[in-house]
């Protein structure tokens, strides 16, 4: 178990990419539980709105510029106090062939997925140590753990590296008062998971279900957690066995097709927005789900 943070009363928490989808809620569960949140978004228009539903504040963002990450949370701290817990949730998957993906795209990926919860982590940590308490959370991806997922490889690559990242700085930071939490969800029903459908036997997220995780795991101090928890003893199983074996579940499951039997048409939007506009697949490998 890490540092836990019990009681969230009037802690100040700030979550990145905090405007829509699973951000907003993580952002609506830390004011419940009566935290004061600042939310921090590339889309400074929806963050603010999202913060005045939520009684909260609302900044503008941009989690792979080290000055815009430090003028953020400059103007947090000066506004509602000293920071408790940072929620590092910004994050990009555009998903289609590796061997097709522009070099812009993946550094893209790196830069938002890898680069901004480094930059965030560098930024508050010191601070954080200095008073002897706080926490970081990371939203990373059950595919931090789980890698047989074709069409992801470069979203997969990157949420690992959060799952790495969290550990090796979980061990620096034994003894200092400060924790972190690295959640691990399965596809969620947000922009990012449109036009996706969720493994065989499972389902979509919502996004308060990772919220409440979020919360959950802040209260515990647990290292890791997954949403749903079952989860993990798949997670551990699947590396635990042969690859060969595990491979068989991982195609019982259908993760091989999770990123490329899917809606086109649903997905359009956010793959332009993620700056990987789909084209239509010529081999059988990648058809979408209206040409099954």
């Amino acid at each position: 178990m890490g540092e836990r943070v019990r009681n969230l009363e009037g802690r100040h928490v700030a979550v990145t990419g905090g405007a829509r989808g699973i951000g907003a809620a993580i952002a609506e569960a830390m004011r419940r539980a009566g935290a004061r949140v600042t939310i921090g978004d590339l889309d400074v228009a929806a963050a603010r709105a999202t913060a005045t539903r939520l009684d909260a504040l609302g900044l503008a963002l941009d989690v792979t510029d080290r000055e815009s990450f430090a003028a953020f949370l400059d103007e947090a701290q000066a506004a509602q106090g000293a920071l408790d817990v940072l929620v590092n949730n910004a994050g990009i998957m555009p998903i289609g062939p590796f061997v097709d993906e522009p070099d812009a795209v993946a550094r893209r990926l790196f830069e938002v997925n890898v680069h901004g919860v480094i930059i965030g982590m560098k930024l508050a940590l010191p601070g954080m140590v200095a008073r002897g308490h706080g926490h970081i959370v990371n939203v990373s991806s059950a595919a931090g753990r789980l890698a047989a997922l074709p069409g992801e490889a470069t979203y997969v690559a990157t949420k690992h590296a959060v799952v790495g990242l969290g550990e090796a700085v979980r061990c620096e930071l034994e003894g200092t008062g400060v924790g972190v939490t690295t959640v691990l969800p399965n596809l969620a029903d947000t922009r990012l998971g449109s036009g996706m459908r969720a493994a065989r036997g499972m389902r979509k997220l919502a996004p308060d279900e990772v919220a409440e995780a979020v919360l959950e795991g802040l209260r515990d101090g647990r290292p890791e957690v997954y949403v749903p928890r079952s989860l993990r003893p798949l997670s551990v199983l699947t590396l635990a066995l042969p690859r060969r074996v595990s491979r068989r579940i991982q195609r019982i499951f259908g993760t091989d097709h999770i990123a490329q039997d899917f809606d086109h048409g649903a997905r359009a939007d956010y793959q332009r927005a993620a700056g990987r506009p789909l084209e239509r697949p010529s081999s059988p490998s990648y058809r979408s789900a209206a040409d099954s």
